[in-house]
């Protein structure tokens, strides 16, 4: 889930049942062919979720850059246990968990990019959020075990700070015994106070879990909770229904899906991250990831989020309103015929900017000048302080623009026009795009080549509607978010892409998969 704070979205908790011993929920779960379910309601939509909705893609960004996360699909099969999501605007989804016993109940976000659980403690006094929401009270749980190491997750507007404690976490019908897991007595600004959630639930890996916290997902593995290491997300983007969705432990439910499951290899561990091919618009290559980007599986973050190049060509097709960029149009203006007649002459693109004097190039690619190169940050180490350069920016995301037109057999002079008509259409960072509601029946399809196949969102699955009749709005579900090599390019593909593709997540084989959604 997804540099400046977090703020997503809260739903009222709804009651569970009084908490049972594993070996009870097991039979309740084979009884009921496997698969356990919580019911929960919806929340209108709000100004909130938008706000939610970008927050989270800064953090994620931010975090992404550091190189850390500070933060950190089909039941039916026995043995599956099954958390139902509420679906908020179609841009928030989040489930109750009970915490202690007897349960106290919560309402998380459950998140695959961060692995620590955290709560709101009865302990936070002084941050006036925690008082919006539930809290934990240790003295009222007879499983409660001290811990008391801190800990602090890390914001853009501030921290959540707390303490580790060790409780039992109950999900579905299952019970986690001897789970760790943060009270928050610490929620900075109003972010939170907005917050339709009480806490998080992360589903990454260890790798990124702070504190090195084993996470809820791990116990339920080597507790024997569930039979096979395997979860799925299944995100219904119909607003109006009454379900939002279901998060199946232990297996995949064949009526969330339709067909088969593409697999890809999990590349990094940490976030679920992958290999992704090109993306296209209108089934025409944007070039950026022709040579491969990676990707992020994140049921924590709203949008689509991707390399600014690629967000502006989107923008560019859909109408989106942009920020027009006065070194963009410089670079096209001063640079641009020079850029063009070395891409005619076979030049290396990834070195190009630097043969203009704008970027310097560390070998593979271009970087700032006087900005060094981000190197592969494996213990830890990463460029997430330094600035970039907006001409070098401007500049790489000329030559990719201009290779795209020249592949299509433009002439010189229409893709210098068409240049910079797309200077006028960069996204202002992280924020979100306004688009035409009425222009949704021209707008392309945009696809997204994931283990050799192409899985398409229609317009009116990328773009979110805010409101009805004449006060309604629309937002585009893509916004930008520059990582830069060796970890990047990289997309985010948040609950934009996973409402339209059911998702597993496949631990013992270390894979992720995708199938058109029921």
């Amino acid at each position: 889930m997804g540099p400046r704070g977090v703020a997503l979205a809260l739903l009222a908790a709804a009651l569970l049942q009084a908490l049972a011993p594993a070996s009870a929920a097991a039979a309740a779960a084979a009884a009921a062919g496997g698969l356990v379910r919580v019911a929960l309601k919806k929340q209108p939509v709000d100004q909130n979720a938008r706000v939610a909705a970008r927050l989270s893609a800064e953090e994620r960004q931010r975090l992404l850059l550091r190189g850390a996360n500070a933060l950190g699909s089909a039941g039916g099969d026995d043995d599956s246990d099954v958390i139902a999501l509420n679906n908020y605007m179609n841009a928030q989804y989040f489930g109750e968990i009970g915490v202690g016993t007897p349960p106290q109940k919560f309402t998380v976000i459950f998140d695959t990019g961060s692995s620590n659980l955290w709560v709101p403690s009865s302990k936070c006094y002084f941050s006036i959020a925690c008082y919006f929401h539930s809290r934990y009270k240790s003295g009222q749980s007879s499983t409660y075990k001290k811990n008391g190491k801190p800990a602090a997750i890390q914001y853009g507007t501030g921290a959540i700070a707390g303490f580790f404690s060790e409780d039992s976490v109950k999900l579905g019908d299952l019970d986690v015994n001897d789970q760790e897991f943060i009270e928050a007595t610490k929620e900075p600004g109003l972010t939170f106070m907005v917050a339709k959630f009480d806490g998080i639930l992360g589903l990454g890996f260890q790798e990124i879990s702070v504190g090195n916290a084993t996470p809820v997902w791990y116990n339920m593995v080597k507790q024997g909770l569930i039979s096979d290491p395997v979860f799925s997300f299944w995100f219904n983007r119909h607003a109006g229904e009454g379900e939002g969705g279901e998060i199946v432990f232990g297996g995949m439910d064949s009526s969330h899906y339709k067909g088969d499951h593409t697999y890809v290899p999990v590349t990094q561990k940490g976030y679920w991250q992958f290999n992704m091919g090109d993306v296209l618009v209108d089934g025409k290559s944007t070039g950026f990831c022709a040579g491969g980007c990676a990707a992020i599986a994140d049921s924590g973050t709203s949008l689509l989020a991707g390399p600014t190049a690629i967000i502006t060509e989107i923008n560019e097709k859909i109408g989106a309103a942009g920020v027009v960029s006065q070194e963009c149009k410089t670079v096209v203006s001063q640079y641009g015929q020079q850029i063009l007649d070395l891409l005619l002459a076979e030049t290396q693109p990834a070195k190009i900017c630097s043969q203009v004097g704008l970027c310097t190039f560390d070998g593979t690619h271009g970087v700032s000048t006087g900005i060094r190169s981000v190197v592969d940050d494996k213990a830890g180490k990463s460029n997430g302080g330094l600035k970039s350069d907006p001409m070098c920016n401007a500049c790489e995301m000329a030559v990719v623009w201009m290779q795209n037109q020249l592949a299509q057999n433009k002439t010189q002079e229409l893709i210098l026009t068409y240049i910079n008509q797309l200077c006028e259409r960069l996204p202002s960072p992280m924020g979100e795009s306004a688009v035409d509601c009425a222009s949704l029946g021209s707008m392309p399809d945009i696809a997204f080549t994931i283990g050799g196949k192409k899985f398409k969102l229609k317009p009116e699955q990328y773009i979110l509607k805010v409101g009805e009749g004449q006060a309604a709005q629309c937002i585009s579900g893509f916004t930008a978010m520059d990582i830069p090599p060796p970890r990047g390019p990289l997309w985010i593909l948040g609950d934009v892409f996973m409402g339209v593709y059911h998702t597993v997540f496949d631990y013992g084989k270390l894979r992720v998969g995708f199938a058109e959604s029921a």
